[in-house]
């Protein structure tokens, strides 16, 4: 790889992704973002990497459409080529999904299939279409949750996709080994962003409940988690591959 890296972040237009993006910036990659259909966002973020003196472009993608990723990775390659001169791309963050809370009792299949197809089938199948274009000694970055570790009322389902996520993440790590690509998955804790209706955010409640549980006192901003993203995604982190490394602040140990 070069010293310029191209970075591919999935729901790259606000939350995590937003973070991550602006994070590895700031580091020195470039950035291609995803969004789903807030176009305006995903503008404002481009704006906010190339102030930092990046490159950067935002494509739209649904994650949860797997027919449309084949037209997706090949508007991919016309990027790469016209904004970098380039075929292949250095590093996959696929971090977009939403939260689908629900209790024992009140599971229905379409939200169960809901929350498979963005966290857990979308994942897949994305990267392997884009496994072509990813450069040899690249990187690949699975977005999980602290929730597989520590249990919260209402998540059991999003959390068991997630777990799948992580159990898949050992698997790409063992078959792209011989490419020279490390793998490895993170599991954020709880962050105030509007994830899940922005209740860590907002509701002073429910921080109020979660906050003894976070050993370092106090709850998670979306930097930090941006922050932890680049420090997996750093060079010398290339020999670390199959991991599950949570930034959770001591959430519940």
């Amino acid at each position: 790889m070069t010293n310029e890296r191209i970075i591919l972040i999935t729901g790259g237009s606000r939350g995590l992704g937003r973070a991550a993006a602006l994070a590895l910036a700031d580091g020195g990659d470039d950035i291609v973002l995803t969004y789903r259909s807030d176009a305006e966002a995903a503008a404002a973020v481009v704006a906010e990497v190339r102030a930092r003196g990046r490159r950067a472009v935002a494509l739209a993608l649904d994650t949860t459409a797997p027919e449309t990723f084949a037209e997706f990775a090949e508007r991919l390659r016309e990027t790469l080529d016209t904004q970098w001169a380039r075929d292949t791309f250095d590093v996959l963050v696929n971090n977009a999904g939403y939260g689908g809370a629900a209790p024992v009792g009140a599971f229905d299949r379409d939200g169960i299939e809901r929350l498979v197809s963005v966290h857990f089938t979308g994942v897949v199948l994305l990267t392997q279409q884009l496994l072509p274009a990813l450069a040899d000694g690249g990187r690949i970055l699975n977005v999980s949750t602290g929730l597989t570790r520590f249990a919260a009322p209402g998540m059991a389902v999003y959390a068991a996709v997630k777990s799948a996520v992580e159990t898949f993440t050992v698997y790409l790590a063992q078959e792209l080994g011989a490419r020279g690509i490390a793998v490895n998955v993170i599991a954020p804790g709880a962050t105030a962003t509007d994830f899940g209706g922005g209740a860590v955010r907002d509701d002073e409640r429910y921080r109020a409940v979660v906050l003894p549980t976070v050993a370092m006192g106090r709850i998670g901003e979306p930097d930090d988690i941006g922050a932890a993203v680049a420090a997996i995604l750093d060079p010398r982190m290339a020999w670390v591959t199959g991991q599950r490394i949570e930034a959770s602040g001591g959430q519940r140990l």
